[in-house]
């Protein structure tokens, strides 16, 4: 498997930390940043301290983080990386730092050289929050399945209703769309993206669409398909 440098720097407005890994690419699993000084993980050099900002970074392709309990695996804020030279800060509800608390990051290689466009997905629910992947054809609509156990939407949210949805697609390309798919094949809500990055017309560099305020009730069959273009 390949394996690529991601970087997360967390802070306030009085300090701040660099945090590092070798992570490998399209899993969560062995991904824990450590410090640049003494590495060591978040939760054992920075307990109890309030972090307000992330700045999360990747080397090519695209990337998603978290912060989890090691203990509960409970985790607590996620969101997506950015390519290396273009991370402003990302400002998160302000978070007390678990004595407990690792940053993990699953990166994903750049799909394009074989005409395929890697995705990633934050889903987030009335049960929770998931990461979402896929690798998709270009400009075909693919279904993309949870990070963890592979699943579809329907399987691991039934009957529970989606708030919010945020996507990154890999820097070769440009989303066109995410769907919600009902049981029947029905199309219960398309959500147009876009650029990120330094292409086109991008708004930002760390999400193609980022849609909150949702109220999308999910039931079981249920798909989440992705459609990008390669750029």
């Amino acid at each position: 498997m390949t394996t690529q440098l991601t970087s997360i720097t967390v802070g306030n407005p009085a300090f701040s930390k660099v945090f590092t890994d070798t992570s490998t690419d399209s899993v969560w699993s062995g991904n824990v940043l450590t410090d640049t000084i003494s590495q060591q993980s978040m939760g054992i050099l920075i307990p109890n301290s309030t972090i307000s900002w992330v700045q999360p970074e990747y080397n090519a392709g695209g990337m998603a983080w978290r912060i989890q309990n090691a203990q509960s695996l409970s985790v607590s804020r996620w969101g997506f990386g950015c390519f290396g030279g273009m991370n402003e800060k990302r400002y998160i509800a302000p978070y007390t730092v678990n004595p407990n608390d690792i940053l993990t990051t699953y990166p994903v290689a750049s799909a394009a050289g074989g005409g395929n466009i890697a995705g990633l997905a934050w889903v987030t629910t009335t049960k929770g929050t998931e990461l979402f992947t896929v690798t998709a054809a270009d400009e075909t609509e693919t279904v993309m399945l949870t990070a963890v156990n592979a699943q579809s939407l329907g399987d691991a949210f039934f009957n529970s209703t989606i708030m919010s949805i945020s996507v990154q697609v890999e820097d070769a390309a440009r989303l066109n769309k995410v769907e919600v798919i009902d049981n029947l094949g029905g199309v219960q809500m398309t959500i147009h993206g876009g650029y990120r990055g330094g292409q086109g017309s991008s708004r930002s560099n760390y999400v193609n669409l980022d849609c909150t305020g949702l109220n999308i009730p999910v039931g079981k069959g249920f798909n989440l398909k992705l459609k990008g273009t390669l750029v």
